[in-house]
């Protein structure tokens, strides 16, 4: 896939995409996110409660991008401002290859670089008709809502900071992938008897539950991830702002991937 191209971090596409960078992780940082939100970052250093905390991050989110003043704006401005970057993520657990996931596909490719290899149908060059297909529904999503890129920046960012909290920097995370196409994905190396290094699109769905993966497909993947490419969690957010069943939401590129066998 020759669509890595200039990205808004602090490390090159090229470099976040590989898999030498899973093995040997570094933090990412989106340029100018922090510090444009510093007052944010120093209120909840402040705050000890993870749930105290993520209320906090999402009041502010209001406020920041007027998405509590919705019902106050013409019809045209309450569309935009009542879709937050909530009812994108929710519109990706419902369909990863929908306007929204095209959405959230768009902000990893703007931002890190990685551009997406699947959206509907595989995606095998920028340069080609089928990425046309993700750009338009990017473009259509992007429409429906106010700053979207920049409210997804401050989430990335906020679940850094979290993740900060519970793990290192160099210490990857356990997670399982279920598939019923494992053979559609672009291998690059056998590494052993199950396990491969595979090609994933720029943002993936993954689960910290090993028996719940098998509920998606009948092979299972296990990966190491880097804390640093972890876009979004389940438990990021308490269930009264958003329901996420344990899901993460993985930046792609090159994967070490091990296949589990079934127990059962």
């Amino acid at each position: 896939m020759s669509g890595q191209g200039f990205n808004l971090c602090n490390l090159p596409p090229w470099v976040i995409a590989s898999r030498h960078f899973n093995e040997h992780p570094q933090p990412l940082e989106i340029q100018g996110v922090r510090q444009a939100n510093r007052f944010l970052f120093e209120k909840l250093a402040g705050i000890p409660s993870p749930l105290e905390r993520a209320l906090v991050f999402h009041d502010y989110m209001s406020v920041k991008f007027q998405l509590h003043h919705w019902q106050s704006q013409t019809h045209t401005a309450r569309k935009s401002l009542k879709n937050s970057y909530l009812r994108f993520l929710r519109g990706w657990m419902m369909d990863s290859n929908s306007v929204e996931g095209a959405v959230l596909k768009g902000w990893v490719e703007s931002r890190m670089g990685l551009s997406p290899t699947f959206h509907r149908i595989r995606i095998p060059s920028i340069h080609g008709e089928e990425y046309l297909v993700f750009a338009l529904d990017r473009t259509r999503g992007s429409a429906r809502t106010n700053a979207i890129n920049s409210q997804l920046d401050l989430l990335y960012e906020y679940c850094q900071y979290e993740l900060g909290k519970v793990c290192a920097p160099d210490s990857p995370i356990r997670l399982f992938r279920g598939t019923n196409d494992a053979h559609d994905y672009e291998t690059l190396e056998q590494t052993g008897k199950r396990e491969w290094i595979v090609r994933l699109n720029n943002l993936v769905s993954f689960t910290a539950d090993e028996e719940r993966a098998w509920e998606f497909g009948d092979t299972v993947w296990e990966i190491l991830a880097p804390p640093s490419k972890i876009f979004f969690y389940g438990n990021l957010l308490p269930t009264s702002i958003m329901k996420c069943e344990g899901e993460f939401l993985v930046i792609g590129g090159e994967y070490r991937v091990r296949r589990v066998m079934c127990t059962l």
